[in-house]
């Protein structure tokens, strides 16, 4: 599997290369774990809908 950056700032994540992928969490390990599941979930929506998935940089 690729792996995808994310960008934490404090608590909420945001990925920059899926558009609208964002996180958060009551801590720092929290707001990680819902981003690879948001992760996950906006790959298998995409992929879905028949959308292009960004490669990763």
């Amino acid at each position: 599997m690729k792996k995808i950056r994310a960008i934490i700032i404090s608590s909420p994540v945001e990925v920059p290369e899926l558009p609208g992928c964002r996180a958060d969490g009551s801590t720092y390990q929290e707001a990680v774990a819902n981003a690879e599941t948001v992760i996950q979930e906006w790959i298998e929506t995409a992929q879905a809908l028949g959308r292009a998935i960004p490669e990763p940089k």
